[in-house]
């Protein structure tokens, strides 16, 4: 990973969105800084815009989708996008699954949430899994003291043995019945809303992470950053960001803007 404050010039003006998770990204031990977002209002002012790329619950991505300077929001890892369009005062909501077969997965998920309960203790189904649509969020540090990575893994080998999809963040283990993720919506969203291509301009996006979950975008966008916090999990990561900042969180994110407007 080499230092984000070498990214050339030239690359800098081309760069027309600005896709990043959101925990420990944007946000940093628990918060929203100041920093972060003031960063995406001036990417929004610039003219590049700025799309959340998350596994937090519908339920916040409504409000994010409405409330912060952003274009759109993919959330769940990939379960949908939301596109609030202000003249309109009107929501789109798009979904990888139907209304009935999520229904189908809530019931399995249900059924795998209490043999991970019974089976790892100390972990916990996550604080915002009740505004939650395709997924299962299981804590292993974000409201309680923090797993060991043998039973973070425990809580993944679970969600597979089932026929789940499983993805650590820094504060959950998320799992889901579909054959998606965050690249998968992020190219549905880019041509739905935006009609473009994300494989014919990914070098025209940059996305900021710091995670596992992450890597289908590490290995995707050529221009991918990782915030400094992203090396605590660089041995758990079979793919890496190109670049790294020097910052952790969201003062990473804010060091980011920073570096490109420049």
């Amino acid at each position: 990973m080499r230092d984000f404050r070498d990214f050339p010039s030239h690359l800098k003006k081309s760069i027309r969105f600005v896709l990043t998770d959101i925990d420990d990204t944007l946000t940093w031990r628990g918060l929203l800084p100041a920093a972060a977002l003031a960063a995406m209002e001036r990417l929004r002012a610039a003219g590049v815009r700025t799309i959340p790329i998350t596994g937090r619950p519908a339920g916040w991505c409504d409000h994010i989708a409405r409330m912060w300077p952003v274009a759109a929001v993919v959330g769940e890892n990939g379960a949908f996008y939301y596109r609030y369009d202000r003249g309109l005062r009107k929501m789109e909501r798009s979904y990888f699954k139907t209304a009935e077969a999520r229904a189908v997965d809530r019931s399995r998920l249900e059924t795998l949430k209490a043999e991970i309960l019974a089976e790892v203790p100390g972990c916990a189904v996550s604080a915002d899994q009740a505004f939650r649509e395709a997924d299962l969020a299981i804590d292993f540090c974000e409201d309680v003291p923090q797993l060991s990575a043998t039973d973070v893994d425990r809580i993944v080998r679970m969600f597979e043995a089932a026929g789940a999809q499983a993805k650590i963040s820094s504060i959950h283990v998320n799992g889901w019945f579909g054959d998606y993720d965050k690249l998968t919506m992020t190219r549905r969203l880019f041509q739905a809303a935006f009609q473009e291509d994300l494989e014919a301009i990914k070098s025209q996006v940059i996305f900021a992470g710091d995670s596992p979950n992450d890597q289908p975008m590490f290995g995707f966008f050529p221009n991918a950053v990782g915030v400094a916090n992203v090396r605590g999990f660089s041995d758990r990561m079979s793919v890496l960001p190109a670049w790294v900042t020097r910052r952790e969180g969201g003062l990473g994110f804010a060091e980011l803007v920073d570096i490109l407007l420049h």
